[in-house]
Parts: structure tokens; C-alpha cells; sequence
């Protein structure tokens, strides 16, 4: 499986973006997709994940900002992401676990990732 992040960029304090997620494989559709980040100096934090049916978590520093939703058909997955504050600056992976019907927020748990895509929020 080859996740492929893109989206990324500088916003401003209070604007918007939107990340996407390709995946290659077959099965993409049972896969649970996740969202993780990584700020510099800290460790890598769970933003939000969606299972194939749908069903999605986020961590409470976004809830309500965010929104996961993902496309079986097209093997994407999307991350809009409002209201952004410079404290969500990071560089943004997605992952993906192959345990089928799970919703975890491990990063331990998830088998793929991508290579990044770093997004900015200035003040």
C-alpha cells in the first residue's frame, strides 16, 4: 500500500485547508485511514480517523474544526481542516491500518503511512 499526502501549505490564523490522501491497493475501502501530525520538538499526535464504513473519531483539539471523510471509490481520503490556529502547525501524515472494522487512535496501529505534507498556520 502507497499513501501520498498533498494539500499541504501557509495559511493564516482562521483560514482553511484541505489535505488529500491517495492510496494504491485493492481493498483500500476496509481499511480504517487515519490522520496524524507532527510539530517540531514533539512527539507525533492522532488528529482523526475514519473507518470504511464511515464512522470517524478526532482528537478534542480539532473536534469540531476538522472534518475526516474519505472516497472508496476514487482511494482518497480528505482532511478539512477550519478555523486553524498557529498551534496546528506540523507536517501532516496519513495512515493506514489493515485491521478491518477497528477505529484506533495508536499510531502503533497503523501499518502505512505517508511521506508528510507540512502545513503552517501563521498568526
Amino acid at each position: 500500500v502507497q499513501l501520498v499526502e498533498s494539500g499541504g501549505g501557509l495559511v493564516q490564523a482562521g483560514g482553511s485547508v484541505r489535505l488529500s490522501c491517495a492510496a494504491s491497493g485493492r481493498t483500500f475501502s476496509t481499511y480504517t485511514m487515519g490522520w496524524f501530525r507532527q510539530a517540531p520538538g514533539k512527539e507525533r499526535e492522532f488528529v482523526a480517523a475514519i473507518r470504511w464504513s464511515g464512522g470517524s473519531t478526532y482528537a478534542d483539539s480539532v473536534k469540531g474544526r476538522f472534518t475526516i471523510s474519505r472516497e472508496n471509490a476514487k482511494n482518497t481520503m480528505n482532511l478539512q481542516m477550519s478555523s486553524l490556529k498557529p498551534e496546528d502547525t506540523a507536517v501532516y501524515y496519513c495512515a493506514a491500518d489493515m485491521v478491518p472494522f477497528r477505529l484506533t487512535t495508536r499510531s502503533s496501529e497503523y501499518n502505512y503511512w505517508g511521506q508528510g505534507t507540512q502545513v503552517t498556520v501563521s498568526s
